[in-house]
């Protein structure tokens, strides 16, 4: 995990804050995930769907981390 927090923490403190905070999932994407938790609930996701909610999930922690490093900056500054 600590690879992703010091990535996490560098692209913090190079992307606009503002920017960060405005960035959001395209609603393909967010409908695509929310199929994928779906099937998974239900017991009828196959394995390289699985393989693809793990991706998503990977994504989403990374961009929460970059958040809030850039909070964190935002707010040192």
């Amino acid at each position: 995990m600590k690879i992703l927090e010091d990535a996490a923490l560098t692209l913090s403190k190079v992307i606009d804050p503002k920017k960060l905070a405005s960035m959001h999932a395209s609603k393909s994407t967010s409908q695509r995930v929310g199929s994928l938790v779906q099937k998974l609930k239900e017991g009828e996701i196959s394995k390289a769907e699985k393989t693809e909610l793990e991706q998503y999930q990977m994504l989403n922690q990374i961009m929460s981390l970059v958040k809030a490093g850039a909070r964190l900056a935002a707010v040192s500054a």
